[in-house]
């Protein structure tokens, strides 16, 4: 039986200590707080910014929103910095993702000044991208685990259509033919691991309870997340960012029932 090599706490583990706050977030651009409102909100237009930092003898010490700016000088119109409105660069990334569900951007602290912002639209980086591939990973890794442990010698074969079969029997001759070290069960796509996966009462009775109705949407949801992650597609696309965020919730949940199985 082949055992997994990695499992959240590792993937957890390994965000928690080496990837922060910092590897997304974006320098945040200031104004003046005597220059004219009108003209900065023109230029946030054109940059496609919702709020620019407050300048004030060199600290960002508020800022303003193009919304609410008018005539005047920028400073008529300032907002204090809130402490719900406020990260350190420190915090680990995977603790952003609550963050970011109930508000669309957030300040990062760099010390005791604020020098940078993170929204939404930064969970599209490289960083947030390889952490939610991790955890989908993870999460195929275990749907192949417990197909083996619960079809000895193969048997899932006779629970696939003659058409899935025959892909992951395709998949297996082009893989054997280069040396690749791996069985007929190694090919199999994460929709067949579903269906096979949904089939074990054990495990589908623990994901009702769990889930209730929503296990097998979930696991759909999950591989649709894959999917676009592994194409290098806008990963909102189809869904929103509380959706989304509050899936990848689910799927770290998942996670902690299967390898708890």
């Amino acid at each position: 039986m082949k055992q997994l090599k990695t499992s959240y706490k590792d993937l957890r583990s390994l965000y928690d200590q080496n990837i922060k706050v910092r590897h997304v977030c974006e320098k945040l651009q200031s104004c003046n707080a005597d220059d004219d409102a009108l003209v900065v909100r023109d230029q946030m237009k054109s940059l496609d910014f919702d709020v620019m930092g407050l300048v004030e003898e060199d600290n960002v010490y508020g800022y303003v929103e193009q919304s609410n700016l008018g005539t005047g000088p920028c400073s008529k119109y300032k907002k204090m910095f809130l402490p719900s409105e406020l990260i350190a660069e420190s915090t680990p990334l995977i603790d952003l993702l609550t963050v970011l569900r109930d508000t669309p951007r957030i300040f990062v602290l760099d010390r005791n000044n604020v020098s940078s912002i993170v929204t939404r639209g930064d969970l599209q980086k490289a960083p947030v991208r390889m952490l939610f591939f991790g955890l989908v990973s993870l999460i195929e890794m275990h749907l192949l685990r417990l197909v083996r442990i619960h079809y000895l010698e193969d048997s899932w074969q006779s629970q696939l259509t003659e058409t899935r079969l025959n892909k992951a029997k395709e998949l297996f001759a082009r893989r054997k033919a280069r040396n690749e070290a791996i069985d007929l069960a190694d090919c199999l796509q994460f929709c067949d691991k579903i269906k096979l996966v949904m089939k074990i009462p054990k495990i589908r009775n623990y994901i009702k309870k769990e889930y209730g109705k929503s296990g097998k949407v979930l696991l759909k949801s999950t591989e649709e997340l894959r999917d676009k992650l592994a194409h290098a597609q806008d990963i909102v696309t189809g869904t929103t960012w509380p959706e989304l965020i509050n899936l990848v919730r689910e799927i770290e949940r998942l996670l902690k029932l299967f390898e708890s199985i």
